[in-house]
């Protein structure tokens, strides 16, 4: 790019309000530069008929389960209903099944998919490790970096989230299905760690972090070591609280809560983000908001799962940070991520506006639920992004002011509009470090994503 490109859209959303007129100036280290007067050589983009906003920021992703979609909506034969664990079952047929070439497809599609909604960051909590054998690949983090590599090609900010993974569970039998996921012992897990961090350092757009599984799948003495890194840069991600089963074992194992176990080792700080915490009392949503901790809520799987309703309120109230994620992929729509934590609480609490901070602004509500989708999702992955701010990264994203479900939407009422009404197809254009990524919503690789998804998913399931 050159030195200067200014992108001049008729709203840009800045400092929680959209501005008239006002332009992004971006150097030519993708960085946003304070605005001024457009100096003469700078290369101008204009955006008639755009409001411009920063770049969506998805907390947690399983990549490869995108090729499940639409696969398990059934209940299968011999079962009377279905659950998170029967879903899992099937779940594990791709999980088994994919070579490293076939892992960088299905990564390759779902992030695809994401930039065309407007996530320009994911947090990828990667635990497709070994070969289907459980035999390590030669090189170890093999399948982490055919991940990146899908993330790089299709040009979206990754964050891999290396998952620690020990055991099927409190006296579970062990579980064949899992061999690709189980590291040998803690040291084992934290050497791939270092390892790919090492690899990474310097790439562009990518970085790295720890997730320990969850209390089912590592064992009090791995999280008791990782407990001794406090105080690390890396983020640190962990399932906490998705199912009333977890918290029985834990319950059994070691006689509390997995909130109460991550508080009493000293896990719970504010690089720590719990995913889901559906499942939580209002001691534990104390204990998460008195140390910062980040909590990533996945509304469309935990609705598909039918894992129950994140208590967002009893969270936000008591200092938790709430970030949002496309988990399993059964949707990939941020926005709807969003409206979705709201609506849900709206059936359950049988009232409207439930997260609305007070104040009686018209946008208060979506300025609060865009900043999860933003700004919380960058600070529970370790990135500066999620704000247009000088010196932080040109990450963005474009709608169109004239597509149906924004028509007729006041800069007052846009925001709004947005969260609660907008069709992700009118995301228009996406940037990562002020590269245009996607323009006019298309993608320059989308074709060939999709012709390659299309071929593995007949593969696996013709």
């Amino acid at each position: 790019m050159s030195e200067l490109t200014v992108y001049q859209p008729d709203f840009l959303y800045r400092d929680g309000r959209f501005h008239s007129g006002a332009s992004l100036h971006v150097g030519a280290h993708g960085r946003i530069l304070p605005e001024g007067p457009v100096p003469e050589g700078a290369r101008v983009v204009r955006l008639p008929g755009r409001a411009l906003l920063p770049g969506l920021v998805n907390g947690h992703s399983h990549a490869f389960q995108r090729l499940i979609r639409g696969r398990t909506e059934y209940v299968a034969a011999g079962h009377g209903t279905d659950d998170f664990w029967s879903w899992r079952e099937a779940m594990y047929r791709a999980a088994e099944a994919l070579n490293p070439e076939e892992v960088y497809t299905a990564s390759r599609q779902a992030f695809l998919e994401m930039l065309l909604a407007g996530i320009t960051s994911v947090g990828e909590f990667h635990y497709l490790h070994h070969q289907p054998d459980g035999t390590p690949y030669v090189e170890r983090n093999a399948l982490a970096f055919e991940v990146i590599r899908a993330a790089r090609d299709v040009g979206l900010r990754i964050v891999l989230l290396r998952v620690g993974y020990a055991r099927a569970g409190f006296r579970v039998p062990e579980n064949p299905r899992q061999r690709r996921f189980i590291d040998r012992d803690v040291d084992t897990f934290l050497a791939s760690v270092q390892e790919l961090a090492r690899e990474m350092e310097g790439q562009a757009g990518v970085s790295v972090g720890l997730a320990p599984h969850s209390v089912r799948a590592v064992p009090r003495e791995w999280l008791t070591t990782l407990a001794g890194l406090r105080g690390g840069n890396m983020p640190m991600h962990m399932h906490v609280a998705e199912q009333p089963k977890e918290l029985e074992a834990c319950v059994a194992e070691y006689g509390l809560r997995p909130v109460e176990l991550l508080e009493e080792l000293g896990l719970l700080e504010p690089r720590f983000t719990a995913v889901h915490a559906v499942h939580v009392t209002e001691d534990e949503a104390r204990m998460l908001g008195e140390v910062g901790a980040g909590v990533c809520a996945c509304p469309s799987t935990e609705r598909n799962l039918g894992d129950g309703i994140v208590p967002a309120d009893r969270l936000v109230n008591a200092g938790a940070r709430l970030c949002l994620g496309s988990d399993s992929q059964a949707r990939v729509d941020l926005l709807d991520e969003a409206r979705q934590l709201e609506e849900h609480l709206r059936l359950s609490r049988v009232r409207r506006a439930v997260l609305d901070p007070g104040g009686g602004a018209v946008d208060g509500l979506a300025v609060r639920l865009f900043q999860m989708a933003t700004v919380n999702g960058a600070k529970s992955l370790g990135l500066t992004t999620g704000a247009l701010e000088p010196g932080t990264p040109a990450d963005f994203f474009t709608v169109d002011l004239h597509h149906p479900s924004l028509v007729g939407a006041s800069p007052s009422s846009l925001l709004a509009g947005l969260v609660f009404g907008a069709d992700k197809a009118a995301v228009r254009d996406v940037a990562m470090d002020g590269r245009l990524v996607v323009k006019d919503g298309q993608h320059p690789r989308q074709e060939e994503s999709s012709r390659a998804f299309h071929a593995l998913a007949r593969r696996l399931y013709s």
